[in-house]
């Protein structure tokens, strides 16, 4: 069996599995009542250290769980920060470490799907990626009967992304994941009006408005709200938050939010 080895546990999240049951535990305790009227089809969710994102990606997870048993695979869209690649890479593994559990890697949809679309391959370096890698865990606490789906993406515009989103949306079991964090380095006060900005864009689904918008996954967020428009999904803005929270530095931030998408 060929393993997706998990290359942040420890850095970005715990590598023990009752330590992210304990901040997920934690993150589900401090939650507030949210009243959220759609079903989640897909999901916009930051990919930083748990300590500084976790709550607010924890938050669509659990939210998602709440309204939907039926999940039977999960598709983890995410950017490459590492290494440079034309097009995407998809994970040809049978297997995605966890600390919790090895989740099942859906190997024949994924090779199927390398069939389709032309800019999928195989790059293996490209899968040391914490993008993808730091969903996994929640990926493993909310929906253990999943399998995953692990697309890393590199220089590719976002409609192309966005017909394969719209072929993934075509199976109502299946749950589709954009990975991204806003603005990146500004103070405090910048980076809450750089990220209003994007909140504002994906709430509209306004895709000329996300041309301004400062975001690593900014090409999968594009793709998701022009398969949204496409497929009649309405967004649903969950949280916002930056590092500051954490470090208490204002010179220095990262922006993160969270969306579910549904009908």
């Amino acid at each position: 069996m060929q393993v997706r080895q998990s290359v942040v546990s420890g850095a970005f999240y715990p590598n023990e599995c009752d330590e992210i049951q304990h901040y997920i535990a934690h993150f589900n305790a401090t939650m507030p009542k949210i009243n959220v009227d759609i079903t989640a089809r897909a999901l916009i969710v930051p990919h930083a250290g748990y300590i500084y994102s976790g709550y607010t990606a924890n938050l669509a997870y659990n939210l998602t769980a709440s309204k939907r048993s039926d999940i039977k695979r999960v598709i983890v869209i995410g950017p490459s920060h590492r290494v440079y690649l034309e097009g995407a890479s998809i994970a040809l593994y049978d297997a995605f470490q966890t600390p919790c559990k090895n989740i099942t890697i859906d190997l024949d949809y994924s090779l199927a799907l390398k069939e389709q679309y032309a800019f999928l391959n195989f790059i293996p370096q490209a899968h040391s990626e914490h993008s993808t890698e730091t969903q996994m865990p929640f990926i493993a606490h909310y929906f253990p009967q999943a399998s995953v789906v692990e697309i890393v993406y590199g220089k590719i515009a976002h409609e192309p992304l966005s017909l394969l989103i719209n072929s993934l949306l075509d199976d109502a079991q299946n749950l589709v994941v954009i990975s991204t964090d806003l603005s990146h380095f500004h103070t405090q006060e910048v980076a809450n009006a750089k990220d209003k900005y994007c909140i504002e864009a994906i709430n509209h689904l306004d895709i000329q408005n996300l041309e301004q918008c400062e975001a690593c996954g900014i090409t999968g967020v594009k793709a998701m709200v022009q398969s949204a428009q496409k497929l009649g999904l309405k967004p649903h803005f969950l949280d916002y938050r930056t590092s500051y929270e954490r470090t208490k530095d204002a010179s220095r931030v990262v922006g993160y939010a969270s969306f579910i998408l549904g009908a």
